[in-house]
């Protein structure tokens, strides 16, 4: 505030005599020219915004009747305080701080015109006119600085407060909770609710990187793994998933299926699988929808195992080596329905060869390759390469 010369006694009165009409003046200029508070006035917005206008222009007047140096806190601090509040008000209230600073411009210059007509009919001088014109404007100036520290503390305490809320949802989604309790958790975090989620689980140390490709409104939530931290981000609404893999090129990343958002948890809980069943390579990103079959086969590893053991059983007896590559051989002959040169090309061998190593299955098997249920047990126990299943099963 700037040091000037108090305004004379008889000056303070007229204009202390006066303050009701002027704030009303001011109100009533507020909500003509300032659209965001035709419609607010009425309520108990426009009460406290009236009653910051009487508590500022009376703080103001006394204001300017302090003496050079003269100490300021006891009528700047009411005014100050209410300020902030208006600010935090603002706020939660949704609104642009843009309406609320436009308002203290309205305010000041009303105020001013008025205030300024009172001194000059006291007879004030025109360096005493000036000097007050310094106190009002460096008065509005200082409250609404207080409004701004109030907006931005509010603004900052609801995103904290929201960012927390927003976790809580994520851990409900992934908890798999009933939809009462995932649309009340959801209306309290304000999250419009989507269509479908898709979880996607990336490395924490890839988050950041990973954000930045998904669409807003994305949900995530840091979860603890056997392998590390990992983040699960809950996108909604995806159009294309060929797309949103694209996107996460460069990134460890294992895309769930998509599901309706109250399902959410069954979305995460397959990419969990699919990263227990195969991990992703460092640095793809993996659709589980390419790997239902071996999801499928490894949904329960110690029945895969038993039943590899049992239709491998015929092969018991041979060297590692030798069994070793019967077992490749009959798995390219089952995938590939007998067509030797195409088992010949996926494992890099003569057909001549392919036909040797089948002759030896044969010997073993006998009659069995004809059965159809052996088929399908020899299908679906070899349908995985050995090793390959949650924890290694089998």
């Amino acid at each position: 505030m700037p040091d000037i010369a108090p305004l004379a006694p008889d000056l303070l009165v007229a204009m202390r005599a006066c303050l009701p009409d002027v704030g009303d003046r001011a109100v009533e200029a507020i909500t003509h020219e300032v659209p965001s508070y035709r419609d607010t006035w009425r309520g108990p917005v426009g009460q406290t915004i009236s009653r910051t206008v009487e508590i500022a222009l009376d703080a103001l007047v006394t204001l300017a009747g302090r003496p050079r140096g003269g100490a300021r806190v006891t009528p700047m601090s009411p005014a100050i305080g209410g300020a902030y509040e208006l600010g935090r008000g603002e706020a939660r209230s949704g609104r642009s701080v843009d309406a609320l600073l436009a308002a203290y411009r309205v305010g000041a210059r009303v105020s001013w015109r008025e205030l300024s007509q009172v001194a000059v009919a006291s007879g004030a001088t025109p360096q005493t006119l000036a000097g007050f014109a310094e106190v009002v404007f460096a008065y509005i100036d200082e409250l609404s600085a207080a409004s701004l520290a109030g907006y931005a503390d509010e603004m900052n305490s609801i995103g904290r407060e929201r960012e927390e809320r927003l976790l809580t949802l994520a851990r409900l989604l992934l908890a798999g909770e009933n939809e009462d309790v995932l649309r009340a958790a959801a209306t309290r975090a304000h999250w419009a609710t989507p269509r479908t989620l898709t979880a996607v689980v990336v490395p924490s140390s890839q988050a950041r990187s990973a954000l930045d490709q998904l669409r807003g409104h994305t949900l995530q939530l840091q979860v603890d793994a056997a392998e590390g931290e990992r983040t699960v981000f809950l996108v909604p609404d995806v159009r294309s998933r060929s797309t949103l893999v694209r996107r996460l090129a460069g990134r460890t990343a294992v895309v769930g299926p998509t599901r309706p958002w109250t399902a959410a948890g069954s979305s995460y809980a397959r990419a969990n699988r699919a990263i227990a069943t195969a991990p992703p390579p460092q640095g793809q990103a993996v659709d589980t929808e390419h790997m239902l079959a071996e999801l499928v086969l490894a949904a329960d590893p110690e029945a895969l195992a038993d039943l590899r053991r049992r239709a491998l059983a015929p092969l018991d007896g041979l060297s590692a080596t030798t069994r070793a590559r019967l077992t490749e051989t009959l798995r390219a002959w089952l995938l590939n329905h007998g067509r030797r040169d195409a088992i010949a090309a996926e494992l890099q061998v003569h057909p001549q060869t392919v036909r040797y190593r089948m002759g030896q299955v044969r010997e073993r098997y006998g009659d069995r390759l004809t059965d159809p249920r052996w088929i399908l047990a020899l299908t679906v126990a070899l349908g995985l390469p050995p090793g390959v299943g949650p924890r290694g099963a089998g």
